[in-house]
C-alpha cells in the first residue's frame, strides 16, 4: 500500500478525524451518488454504529455527516459556519443534498439512528446510509479507519498505483534504503514523493501545512472562555503561554511545547481548523514540537528547509504505523493516535537536529514505547479529557526520547518495527470500552458533571 506524506497530513476541522473528518468525507461521498442517480429523494436513513454511535455527540459526528450530505468538505468548510449550521440542523430543518433544492428532504441530528453496541464488522466506527426514491434505493455502508481515511464497503480499494522509486513496508527497509543510497529518510520520502507532485508543490503544500499548524497554536493562545460541552472545560493554553512570555526558566523551552500542543487541541476541541497528524485527537504534538524546534534550535538553518525535512521524515515514520497497525483509537486506543504522533515528531525532531537514520529510528522507538497500552477513553466522549493534556505531555515525551537518541549512536535492543508490532498486538488484546466508547476508564470513573 502506497502512502502519501499529504495522506498523513490533511487540512480540517475538529474535534476528531475518525469521527467527524471521515463521516463528512463519507456522507459527501453517497451526497454524489446520490444526486447522480436519483432526481430526487423520498426518504434517507442514516444509521450509526459503535464508536461513532457511542460517542457521536461529543465528537460532533451527527453534524458532521449532515454537513457532508449537503456538499461540505473539511478542507474546506468555514469552522464559524459549521458550527452555525450544526446548531440549526439540531433544531430540525430541510436538508438539501449538496445543496440541491431537487434534493430537499426535512431532516434533523434527531432523525440519525444511533447503534452504540451493535459491531456488524471489526470496524468500530461504521455508517450506513440508505435514500429511497420512487420506490427505489440506495445503500451505502462506510467505514471511517482513523486519520480521516474512509472505506466503502463491498468497493474494492483504490490503491495508490504510482511506481515509488523506494517503496518500503517496515523500518527495516527503510534504514536500508538510507544505507544503500547515502539518502536521509526524507530525501527517500521526496523522491516517492515526484511521483505525484513537483518539487515546488511539495514544498509548497508542506509548508502549508505548517502555515496551518502555526495558526492553529496562534489561535489557540489568543482565544478565551469554555471549551464546547457539558465539561466546561475552560481554554488553559492562553494562560500558560502568557505566563511563559513573562518569564523564563531553564526548561522554558520544554514548557512552550506543552502549551503549543495543548494551544491546537483546545482549537480541536471547540472545532476549529487543524492538521491531522496523523489524527485530530494527537493533532498537537507535530506542531508543537516543531514549533520547539523553530524558535529554539534552529540556528542558522534555513527555516523552510528544516520545515520540509521535519515533516517528511515524521510522514514516513506515520506510513508504518498505518500499514503495519493502526492510528485511529477506535481501533487500538490512544497508543495510535498520540502514541504515532509522539513517534513521528521525536523522529522529525531528530532529523532536523542531524541525526542519523539509525538515531532517527531510536527516537521513534523510545517515543512509542513509552506509550504503549494507552486507552482512549474520552470523558462524555468530548475530545478534551485527557486528550488536550495528553498531547502536551507527549510534546515532551518526543523531544525526551530525541534526546535520548541523539545522545546514542543508533545501536538499541528494541527495534521500531517491533514496538510498531506490540502496539498492534496490544491494541488488538485491549477491551472495547477502553477504544474510543467512552465506557471505560476516565469516561466511566469521573462524574461528566
Amino acid at each position: 500500500m502506497a502512502l502519501s506524506v499529504f495522506d498523513l497530513f490533511s487540512i480540517g476541522i475538529g474535534p476528531s478525524s475518525s469521527h467527524t473528518v471521515g463521516p463528512m468525507r463519507a456522507a459527501r461521498d453517497f451526497a454524489l451518488e446520490v444526486t447522480a442517480r436519483f432526481d430526487g429523494i423520498d426518504e434517507l436513513v442514516i444509521d450509526l454504529y459503535g464508536s461513532l454511535a457511542a460517542t457521536g455527540r461529543g465528537h460532533n459526528t451527527f453534524g458532521a455527516v449532515l454537513l457532508g450530505l449537503e456538499g461540505a468538505e473539511p478542507e474546506t468548510i468555514d469552522p464559524e459556519e459549521a458550527r452555525e449550521r450544526t446548531a440549526e440542523l439540531a433544531e430540525g430543518g430541510i436538508l438539501e443534498l449538496l445543496g440541491l433544492p431537487g434534493f430537499a428532504i426535512p431532516f434533523a441530528i434527531a432523525d440519525l439512528r444511533l447503534h452504540p453496541l451493535t459491531m456488524r464488522s471489526d470496524y468500530a466506527n461504521e455508517i450506513s446510509f440508505t435514500a429511497f426514491r420512487h420506490g427505489e434505493r440506495i445503500e451505502a455502508t462506510y467505514y471511517s479507519v482513523g486519520g480521516g481515511f474512509i472505506e466503502r464497503a463491498g468497493a474494492p480499494s483504490v490503491p495508490d498505483n504510482v511506481a515509488e522509486p523506494f517503496p518500503f513496508d517496515s523500518a527495516a527497509e527503510l534504514l536500508d534504503l538510507c544505507l544503500s543510497t547515502g539518502m536521509s529518510m526524507a530525501e527517500i520520502m521526496r523522491v516517492n514523493e515526484r511521483t505525484r507532485r513537483a518539487d515546488s508543490q511539495i514544498d509548497g503544500d508542506l509548508l502549508r501545512i505548517w502555515q496551518v499548524m502555526d495558526e492553529c497554536i496562534a489561535n489557540g493562545w489568543s482565544a478565551s472562555g469554555f471549551l464546547p460541552g457539558a465539561l466546561r472545560v475552560p481554554r488553559r493554553a492562553p494562560a500558560l503561554a502568557a505566563r511563559l512570555a513573562s518569564s523564563a526558566t531553564g526548561w522554558a523551552g520544554m514548557e512552550w511545547a506543552t502549551a503549543a500542543a495543548m494551544a491546537v487541541n483546545e482549537e480541536n476541541a471547540g472545532g476549529g481548523r487543524v492538521v491531522t497528524a496523523p489524527t485530530n485527537g494527537a493533532a498537537g504534538i507535530i506542531p508543537a514540537v516543531l514549533h520547539y524546534f523553530l524558535h529554539f534550535e534552529l540556528g542558522d538553518r534555513d527555516r523552510d528547509e528544516a520545515v520540509t525535512e521535519f515533516l517528511l521524515t515524521a510522514g514516513a515514520i506515520g506510513m508504518l504505523y498505518k500499514k503495519r497497525a493502526s492510528i485511529s483509537g477506535a481501533d487500538v486506543g490512544c497508543q495510535g493516535e498520540v502514541g504515532s504522533a509522539c513517534s513521528m515528531a521525536a523522529a522529525g525532531l531528530t532529523a532536523v537536529l542531524g541525526g542519523t537514520p539509525e538515531q532517527i529510528e531510536n527516537a521513534a522507538e523510545i517515543a512509542m514505547e513509552h506509550n504503549l497500552g494507552l486507552t482512549c477513553d474520552p470523558i462524555g466522549g468530548l475530545v478534551q479529557i485527557p486528550c488536550i493534556e495528553r498531547n502536551g505531555m507527549a510534546a515532551v515525551k518526543a523531544i525526551t526520547a530525541t534526546r535520548i537518541a541523539l545522545s546514542g549512536d543508533g545501536r538499541h535492543l528494541v527495534s521500531l518495527d517491533q514496538v510498531i508490532e506490540t502496539m498492534r498486538q496490544t491494541g488488538a488484546d485491549m477491551h472495547s470500552k477502553y477504544k474510543e466508547t467512552s465506557r471505560g476508564g476516565l469516561a466511566v470513573n469521573v462524574p461528566e458533571c
